[in-house]
């Protein structure tokens, strides 16, 4: 990746291996992981709503969140009002959730894609514009 992102990354038990895989992949990054440590179980807000703050305060420009089925976590991110907070499962899919939705935290289920689909889908995700245009007034209508 070409220009240094700050990126707050988290995750539960679930995620948490693959969240160490991708902080390896990101290390060009500027990255602040805000756990878990360990494959210990753990509840996934504890984790979701400390990169989500990060994010939403503009102190971070992105942000990475990993669980079982991303569903959790996305559940919980989504629940501040500037985030935008995408599942992503398919390449396309993390290419679409920044062009048309400018989403700023990608959640990836760690359950249900390989840890080379996780790095190929985060990588698009950074590096794939919002494209405003129509798609901008659709997402100034997300927020209540």
């Amino acid at each position: 990746m070409s220009a240094k992102l700050k990126i707050a990354i988290g995750s539960d038990h679930a995620g948490y291996e693959y969240k160490e895989m991708l902080k390896t992949f990101l290390q060009d990054d500027e990255l602040k992981d805000f756990g878990t440590d360990s494959l210990a179980s753990v509840d996934y807000p504890d984790f979701a709503h400390p990169v989500a703050s990060a994010v939403e305060s503009g102190a971070y420009n992105f942000g990475i969140l990993v669980c079982g089925s991303a569903n959790g976590v996305a559940i919980t991110a989504n629940k501040h009002q500037h985030i935008r907070a995408a599942i992503c499962w398919e390449n396309e899919i993390a290419a679409l959730a920044r062009q048309h939705n400018n989403a700023n935290i990608i959640c990836i289920p760690a359950r249900f894609v390989s840890q080379d689909l996780a790095k190929e889908m985060v990588k698009t995700f950074l590096q794939t514009a919002f494209e405003g245009g129509r798609h901008a007034g659709r997402v100034d209508k997300i927020s209540c």
